[in-house]
């Protein structure tokens, strides 16, 4: 990273910190994944920042401090900030990452180069250690590099990347001592945990369909219920809601009922909305009354019935009459 990167990335952290945590929430959210990480990983360095510089930074965006003690940032207070913008669940996965920073600065790197290039540096390292490199890596930026790989390791990688747990020490100094040999930058390492089948299905979602295909069905020949796995975590029910219009007509045809009825008890409002919007009138008021008339249902029913539902839909999606998810190839699959 250049020094006027650097220099950029402390003055927004400094300036979000300045703004108190709700106002701060309400920039990051509309700031991407790397830019939120990164911005993250530069509050959390921060520590203390002088109130002279503090001042220099709010000149700099037109706006005037009126605090007098020197702004500080520990971990609670980035914790609090990343929360309210991500909820729980993003912010968790991000705070890891900006834990593990400091150990995985070779990878970080790796970030900031195009998917051509990681591919050409990682093509001939042992899979294990393309695998924990790439699961470091956005699921985007990582599923591009899978599909510049040479087919047999394709496979291999995205089977370690769904099993991987977490990264030993002694296993974290082997990809530490690659990436050196690789990037000339000695790494030191702890215990970081990364991986596992949502790791994996989120890099397969950004590869072509053909090749989904190909290692998927190599991971089922190691694992089929592995491979079961990897395919429900890649496109979920409330997915069906980036189907077209068109596709959610086609699969409504295909559905049962009592089917749909027992799957939308466990969808977000805005799912059920794309649903009843795609039926008639008449149809649609009929199936409102139903859900409202249903009493609870237990989970592993919801579960199963929407199982049964992405079912059909992968099979309009084969046949080529509907298209699941947004990442890939372009076309249909």
């Amino acid at each position: 990273m250049s020094a006027a990167n650097a220099e950029g990335l402390q003055k927004g952290a400094t300036l979000l910190l300045s703004l108190g945590e709700d106002d701060a929430a309400a920039v990051l959210r509309h700031l991407g994944p790397r830019e939120v990480q990164k911005l993250g990983e530069a509050m959390a360095a921060l520590k203390s920042v002088p109130h002279e510089q503090v001042e220099e930074v709010l000149d700099e965006f037109t706006s005037v401090t009126g605090e007098d003690a020197p702004l500080s940032a520990d971990e609670q207070t980035v914790r609090t900030l990343l929360v309210k913008a991500l909820g729980e669940d993003r912010a968790g996965h991000l705070l890891s990452h900006i834990a593990q920073a400091g150990d995985i600065a070779g990878i970080e790197s790796l970030k900031w180069m195009d998917a051509a290039s990681v591919a050409d540096l990682v093509k001939d390292e042992h899979p294990q250690i393309v695998s924990a490199i790439l699961a470091h890596l956005e699921p985007d930026h990582a599923g591009a590099i899978v599909k510049l790989l040479p087919e047999r390791l394709r496979s291999d990688v995205l089977l370690r990347i769904a099993t991987l747990d977490a990264v030993q020490p002694e296993a974290l100094h082997e990809l530490n001592e690659a990436l050196a040999r690789l990037l000339s930058g000695p790494q030191s390492a702890r215990k970081t945990a990364l991986g596992g089948v949502r790791s994996a299905a989120d890099i397969l979602n950004f590869v072509g369909a053909a090749q989904q295909t190909a290692i998927v069905d190599a991971v089922r020949e190691y694992d089929p219920e592995l491979a079961q796995k990897l395919l429900d975590e890649m496109f979920v029910f409330e997915n069906l809601i980036d189907i077209d219009d068109r596709g959610i007509q086609l699969l409504l045809r295909e559905v049962q009922s009592e089917s749909l009825i027992l799957a939308l008890k466990g969808a977000s409002e805005a799912l059920r909305e794309k649903i009843f919007k795609n039926m008639s009138q008449r149809a649609g008021d009929m199936l409102k009354e139903d859900l409202e008339a249903k009493g609870p249902v237990r989970l592993s029913e919801v579960e199963r019935e929407q199982k049964e539902i992405l079912k059909v839909a992968r099979k309009l999606a084969d046949e080529g009459q509907l298209m699941l998810g947004s990442g890939g190839d372009d076309g249909f699959v």
